[in-house]
């Protein structure tokens, strides 16, 4: 029986790993034809493409370790090798909900109906925030994932301290109560302040939507880019609800963990399952959405298959 759930465990996040890493490097892939054609990228396609590579980044950071320590390798990594992993994989956890954030606020302000002279000059300048607000996510984030590096360690003889955060390949060790729960304050402050303004700013999006569309299509036929502001917007909502539902069973399993002092490795595990849905997830809607994503990677896979149809040209005709 043990060998079953084991095994199913193992599956679960194999099969999350490999949806996630074909997803995320799918969608960079479609942005990097995109740059090469275009020779630049539409500020929403920069936040997407921003978000599918911390997406992919945690995903080679959580769930490639967590696969291998379910199916039962050990020491896989040394102190210094946990610290980059388990920071690497913190720093990319909290982009992934600031950056889904940005883009719910970005598409919030870009849709937003004309409502004096600071909005104006907020919706023609931007574009030009969007590169900037992103190294300044980047930065913020790694100052508040500081203590990550500071506590990692590798397993120690199989034994897990009290107040440790038990990672499986890696140890988070706290050693102290008010430590561990200066850090889940932190963490989750962060966390519910930025899925606050991205629910707030979403419910601004469906408000519009539903009550001005007329309004919003004018807006929209006398913008560049036609129907795609609401082709846009209707994605944003999307990633938004899928975010906040595995943002909240995340949370409420990451409370508990805050009111106990050795922490159940089933229990850990499923939080890592559920928070790496979303960045499993998400690519697949954006490339179903998005047309340009769609479009390029047809014409990659269109690219792939024509030599292989030229060489059976050629064979049938010797």
């Amino acid at each position: 029986m043990l060998d079953l759930c084991v095994t199913i465990k193992g599956m679960s996040f194999l099969l999350q790993t490999g949806l996630g890493f074909l997803g995320n490097t799918l969608v960079l892939l479609a942005y990097t034809q995109v740059v090469c054609s275009e020779c630049r990228l539409q500020p929403v396609d920069i936040i997407l493409c921003q978000l599918a590579f911390v997406d992919l980044i945690l995903i080679l950071t959580r769930c490639i370790p967590q696969t291998m320590t379910v199916f039962g390798l050990r020491d896989l990594l040394n102190d210094p090798g946990c610290k980059v992993v388990v920071y690497s994989y913190r720093i990319t956890r909290a982009l992934s909900v600031c950056i889904t954030c940005m883009l719910s606020v970005f598409q919030a302000v870009t849709i937003a109906p004309a409502g004096g002279p600071c909005l104006s000059r907020l919706k023609a300048q931007l574009p030009s925030l969007i590169v900037p607000t992103i190294a300044g996510l980047w930065l913020f984030n790694m100052a508040v994932c500081l203590a990550a590096p500071l506590f990692s360690i590798a397993p120690r003889n199989g034994t897990v301290p009290a107040f440790t955060l038990n990672l499986g390949f890696c140890h988070v060790d706290f050693r102290d109560r008010l430590s561990y729960k200066i850090n889940g304050v932190v963490v989750s402050t962060r966390d519910f302040a930025f899925v606050g303004l991205m629910l707030w700013s979403s419910g601004y999006i469906l408000l519009l939507l539903h009550r001005h569309s007329h309004q919003v299509r004018s807006i929209r036929r006398s913008s560049q880019g036609g129907g795609a502001e609401t082709r846009a917007a209707k994605t944003v909502i999307t990633l938004v609800v899928l975010y906040a539902v595995f943002f909240g069973i995340d949370n409420i399993i990451w409370v508990y963990m805050l009111t106990v002092d050795k922490v159940s490795p089933v229990v850990n595990d499923m939080r890592v399952f559920f928070s790496c849905c979303y960045a499993c997830l998400s690519p697949f809607f954006i490339i179903s959405s998005n047309k340009k994503v769609k479009s390029k990677l047809v014409c990659v896979a269109a690219d792939q298959e024509q030599p292989s149809v030229d060489t059976q040209d050629s064979n049938d005709k010797m």
